[in-house]
């Protein structure tokens, strides 16, 4: 049970698009400033609180009883509450704008500080795993409180065949601020302080900026952001293979220490799913590239009179429908009225998040790119960050990331230690959350090409995150596997990503010179290895979700809800049972690639 400050994992595809009276966050509930008396309070009580644990608790677990285990893992929980709100605090102002240096060490200085207090615990995992079984099941079953913690107690001893020594424990926790937290920091401020100089734009441009001309509908500029794009992930490449090569090697020595069978173990760890079902799941996904992403990209490419496709066509709106902004109001609107629809209770968690400054929507300099929802700690609440320019994509970034917010808010409820979603359920709500919006405006289309262009747009969010995620996975599967053999060149990282990109589009694509450097940017390869398979997971979840709630399956709302509120406290096998669902079984994932085909069907048949 080492400490889990909560962070945000941005999001694959960064936002794009629109204008408004868009909102900022108003941090107060967690702080009212970086020099509020609050702040230091709490700093110094988490001083004093962990060196208190350790001297009442290290070397002494074998010797409790089940009340005394229970105050032990209360007051650790209440230590994992304090410091995730001050790092919750440094770290989302320091995304508000990651090129101003005092926010940068106000956070890195926070960072520090926990680090070097929280020493002092990394003995309560390790001695809690040498608890002998017959011990521990005996007071779990003495006290129902207790036994309340029986789901962190398992993920914590799946761990105990990959612990290392206490001392060496100790080593990794003191040497993590200047290990993967800090390559982790570069890699954020390179990306923010790149400028593109986009033919025809004038000033240069933000990541942000010239990712959203990737969607413009003028294709000569989606060309020229492309070339842009290309001309700087190039100057910048040796630093980006720096930083991968630096962190998949740091990340292989760990694991041969602990003895990892894999590099993607601990992912699989960390998210309480069995490797046989990710494994299920990416033999599906790329079995299916030929009747899902060949397919459509074929069909996209004849209705742009293309004979191939480039890259900076894969993301274009169709020419159907005249291009739309979504003013922030509109988006609003949207999102809540779908998530009524659905559950009166849904939109009345989402409403406060416009209201009360939970949401950071516009783009601006020196902001981090793409999108997240931040849980910060249950006794708060949590925070969305958006880079919105109000295209219709956008409204579903907003309806994604609401998604999170209100599983967080609803999950809040376990407590600290059993409110933490595993990812590849943690994408569940949020994909929902899409797919409520998305099916809103579809049964609202009032013309064929209004309809053909919101099927389009789905089909193309859907194969961004299932096929391009499961494409990212393998890339990484590859990546570690070639660093694990010696360094690789700019040159190596580009091939592998050129290795898996005709095999995941298809034929109707050709690949300009620059684009083997398109993996410098994705933040998911650097934050949090393996993380990607966690999108077409919660994607094909909640196709077969969303088909039990269209059947009419009894009480979908009260089971929907039911599992939201469980947050961590239940493996995927115990919350999908209700919904008669089971992802152990080789067959499940077809379901919900079988629903994106039925959609490229429906596209297909409008041709005729």
């Amino acid at each position: 049970m080492s400490l889990s400050l909560p962070r945000p994992v941005f999001d694959a595809n960064p936002s794009a698009g629109g204008f408004g009276n868009l909102p900022d966050w108003d941090l107060s509930d967690l702080y009212p400033a970086p020099d509020a008396p609050e702040f230091a309070r709490d700093m110094a009580w988490l001083e004093t609180a962990c060196a208190d644990f350790a001297t009442a608790y290290e070397g002494k677990l074998a010797t409790l009883d089940a009340a005394g285990l229970l105050t032990c893992v209360r007051a650790y929980e209440q230590i994992d509450v304090v410091a995730g709100r001050i790092m919750s605090y440094a770290g989302l102002r320091y995304y508000q704008n990651t090129m101003d240096s005092e926010r940068a060490k106000f956070m890195a200085d926070a960072q520090d500080r926990i680090t070097t207090f929280t020493t002092p615990l990394v003995f309560f995992s390790l001695e809690f795993n040498r608890l002998d079984d017959g011990f521990l099941a005996g007071l779990l079953a003495a006290n129902a409180d207790l036994a309340r913690y029986k789901p962190v107690f398992e993920r914590m001893r799946a761990m105990r065949p990959y612990q290392l020594s206490d001392e060496l424990e100790k080593f990794l926790h003191d040497q993590s601020t200047v290990g993967s937290a800090a390559w982790n920091r570069l890699f954020d401020e390179t990306t923010a302080g790149l400028t593109f100089k986009v033919e025809g734009e004038g000033d240069e441009l933000n990541l942000e900026s010239t990712l959203n001309l990737m969607t413009d509908t003028d294709r000569a500029k989606r060309e020229a952001a492309a070339k842009a794009l290309a001309v700087v992930f190039d100057k910048n490449i040796k630093l980006f293979s720096r930083i991968s090569n630096t962190l998949a090697k740091e990340k292989e020595i760990e694991d041969r220490w602990r003895k990892m069978p894999t590099p993607q173990t601990a992912r699989h760890l960390s998210n309480h799913v069995e490797p046989e079902v990710v494994e299920a799941l990416r033999n599906a996904v790329v079995a299916a590239y030929p009747k899902l992403s060949h397919r459509y990209y074929r069909l996209k490419a004849k209705w742009m009179g293309l004979d191939r496709l480039q890259v900076w066509d894969r993301n274009a709106p169709l020419a159907l429908e005249p291009a739309k902004t979504v003013d922030w109001a509109q988006a609003e609107q949207t999102v809540l009225s779908a998530y009524a629809a659905f559950a009166p209770e849904m939109a009345g968690i989402a409403k406060p998040f416009f209201d009360k400054g939970w949401i950071d929507a516009g783009v601006k300099p020196g902001k981090a790119p793409g999108a997240f929802a931040h849980p910060t700690v249950t006794t708060v609440h949590p925070y969305v960050m958006l880079n919105y320019l109000g295209k219709p994509r956008d409204v579903m970034t907003l309806a994604h990331e609401l998604g999170h917010g209100v599983h967080q808010v609803l999950a809040a409820g376990q407590g600290e230690l059993l409110s933490s979603t595993p990812l590849t359920l943690a994408e569940t709500a949020s994909v929902f959350g899409e797919m409520l919006t998305f099916r809103k405006l579809l049964d609202e289309a009032k013309t064929p090409s209004e309809r053909k262009t919101l099927l389009a747009g789905k089909v193309e969010d859907m194969i961004n995150t299932v096929v391009r995620q499961i494409a990212f996975y393998d890339f990484e599967c590859k990546l570690h596997a070639a660093r694990a053999e010696g360094e690789l060149t700019p040159d190596d990282i580009n091939a592998l990503w050129m290795s898996i990109q005709a095999e995941s589009l298809g034929d109707a694509f050709e690949f300009m010179d620059g684009y083997e450097t398109f993996w410098a940017y994705i933040p998911h390869f650097i934050h949090s290895p393996f993380y990607v398979y966690a999108y077409a997971f919660g994607d094909g979840l909640v196709n077969a979700l969303y088909a039990a709630y269209a059947d009419g399956l009894p009480d979908f709302q009260a089971k929907y809800f039911d599992m939201l509120k469980a947050g961590g406290s239940k493996h995927h096998k115990e919350l999908l049972a209700p919904f008669g669902l089971d992802l152990s079984d080789p067959a499940f994932w077809n379901k919900g690639l079988d629903m994106i085909a039925g959609f490229i069907d429906e596209l297909e048949a409008m041709e005729g």
